[in-house]
């Protein structure tokens, strides 16, 4: 009889975990709303409080090779939210089952599946621009934001939460690629997006566009402002000796 009782336990906690599955939800996460003050903040504090560049300091290659323009910079960041998104996901939902001593091959294959699918999509509907990024989408594979994510948060959480960490850390060091971007081209070579917006009445006053802008120092130097910035509005992110 208690063995009937065991297999019958057994067999409701295989379904909820199934439901769980199907839900991408954890039992505690079907508690908690879908926007609670918890999971708005997996996606608003890397894009200030815990930015992956500004703040963490991780991602700096990138930051200075491929701001030169702004579209390279823009499709870099959307390729980072895919992969990082979905690779938080799918290390998410394996969670338990990957052995500790290959996680870190597991979490390698995953990540570079996704920058497979990311690659060859780009080949095939942007491949002037898949030119241009040329190996650095390669190298989002060893990205230390995303490897970092995968091993501090998507090995420990359901695959919502992961979801969003995911999305909202790939945004945060989206959103300095794009800010970066922006400056050099504009004043690198007076354009945005390839169209020209600076008046040709303007450089026959005797403006001339500043090529040292289209120099990796300058992305290391626009970075820089742009972590005072930060911080002079955000106090708290100053560390005190």
């Amino acid at each position: 009889m208690n063995t009937k009782d065991n297999l019958d336990n057994n067999t409701v906690s295989e379904e909820v975990k199934k439901k769980e599955m199907i839900m991408f939800l954890s039992g505690s996460e079907e508690k908690e709303h879908f926007l609670s003050k918890a999971n708005r903040k997996l996606l608003t504090d890397p894009l200030d409080d815990n930015n992956p560049i500004t703040v963490q300091v991780l991602g700096i290659c990138s930051a200075l090779a491929i701001t030169v323009q702004l579209k390279p910079a823009i499709v870099m960041s959307l390729a980072v939210v895919f992969v990082m998104a979905f690779s938080n996901m799918i290390i998410s939902i394996l969670r338990n089952s990957i052995p500790s001593r290959i996680r870190i091959i597991v979490q390698l294959v995953v990540v570079a599946t996704m920058v497979i699918l990311v690659d060859q999509i780009l080949k095939a509907f942007a491949y002037d621009v898949s030119k241009q990024l040329s190996i650095f989408i390669g190298l989002i594979i060893t990205n230390c934001i995303i490897m970092g994510r995968l091993e501090a948060f998507a090995l420990g959480n359901g695959i919502y939460k992961s979801f969003l960490d995911g999305v909202g850390n790939a945004a945060g060091y989206g959103l300095i690629l794009i800010i970066v971007a922006f400056f050099r081209e504009l004043f690198g070579s007076g354009t945005l997006l390839g169209y020209t917006v600076i008046p040709e009445a303007v450089y026959s006053a005797g403006y001339e566009d500043n090529g040292f802008f289209l120099l990796s120092p300058m992305a290391l130097i626009v970075v820089g402002v742009v972590i005072w910035v930060q911080r002079s509005r955000n106090r708290k992110l100053i560390e005190e000796n």
